[in-house]
């Protein structure tokens, strides 16, 4: 057999198998309507953390390959998002706008199929979940170069939500421009955390032009695509969304350049037996009182994962302690 008559036999055994995976998947989807009547009439819980990390554990271990292992995951996660939506639309409020790290954070843990829905600021994300507008929130906490967001820590002081889960993401900053020539470049727009993140490579490809902060990363994009001389910092997602092109990918300073996201509900979640616990309390303002809390953690043999205090407004010198374990 000729090599052009092998690769057309072989393209039609590739399609008869994406005609049987269609096939499957649109059995799964039957099935997955008559669980969601089930859960209807029982008046279940549509999203089911749990149960959705433990098939995509299951389906992991399970592949022999030479499927990619690490592809296993992200492909059966746009699966499982994609039924579930057949069940209910889910809301998922993130601190906007579109294409901001934080919205990358809620794709990759709700997936695309979710009706994700931006806010301004992070109290109105919290505000949104606590009024029932939307069943889930995704807010930052941590950066592991930038440290904690402190907004984030102070609305837990007002708010009634809880955490349902968390998510850590490697962050990627890309220098975008409307050209991608990197001598087109007068001004370089992002968000204070990112200019931050990537200080150290700014000052040696770009020592003397402006940098200059704006409210979100996907903003800075937003500008960037209004002018022709402007840079921006931003994710690949905002590159997409505002049809700008890369100049320098992976421009972060840092690597292991990490944030951790939180994931607000109106319910605690599930124990698993594989948890993290975040609490925040006060203490009396007398000598000792702060180790006789700490020393319980110790003598248990638990690990504090963080510690942080933060004042409280109305009260001065009188701090609210975070801690997760």
């Amino acid at each position: 057999m000729e090599e052009k008559d092998r690769i057309g036999y072989l393209r039609e055994k590739i399609e008869a198998v994406d005609d049987e995976i269609l096939r499957l998947l649109n059995k799964r989807a039957e099935i997955v309507l008559e669980v969601g009547k089930v859960k209807l009439k029982g008046k279940m819980n549509f999203y089911d953390p749990k149960r959705e990390k433990e098939i995509l554990h299951r389906l992991t271990s399970q592949n022999s390959g030479p499927f990619p292992q690490q592809a296993i995951s992200p492909v059966f996660h746009e699966i499982i998002s994609a039924c579930r939506s057949l069940e209910v639309t889910l809301d998922v409020v993130y601190l906007g706008p579109a294409a901001t790290n934080t919205h990358l954070a809620c794709l990759e843990h709700f997936g695309s199929s979710v009706q994700a829905l931006p806010r301004e600021g992070i109290p109105d994300v919290f505000e949104a979940v606590e009024r029932e507008e939307a069943s889930y929130g995704v807010v930052p906490i941590e950066n592991s170069t930038e440290g904690s967001v402190n907004r984030t820590l102070d609305m837990f002081i007002e708010s009634e939500v809880k955490i349902g889960g968390e998510i850590m993401m490697r962050i990627s900053h890309d220098l975008l421009s409307l050209d991608g020539r990197p001598e087109d470049i007068h001004k370089i727009y992002s968000h204070p955390q990112a200019l931050g993140q990537c200080k150290k490579w700014l000052r040696k490809n770009y020592p003397s032009i402006p940098l200059i902060e704006t409210v979100s990363t996907a903003k800075a994009a937003q500008m960037a695509a209004e002018d022709s001389s402007t840079g921006a910092i931003a994710s690949s997602l905002a590159a997409r969304r505002y049809g700008l092109k890369v100049v320098k990918s992976q421009i972060e300073d840092q690597f292991h350049n990490y944030t951790r996201f939180l994931i607000l509900s109106r319910q605690c979640a599930e124990r698993t037996g594989q948890d993290k616990t975040s609490i925040l309390f006060s203490i009396s303002h007398a000598p000792g009182t702060l180790y006789q809390v700490l020393k319980h953690f110790s003598e248990r043999g638990i690990n504090l994962t963080k510690i942080e205090s933060r004042p409280v407004r109305d009260r001065a010198w009188e701090y609210v302690f975070f801690i997760d374990f």
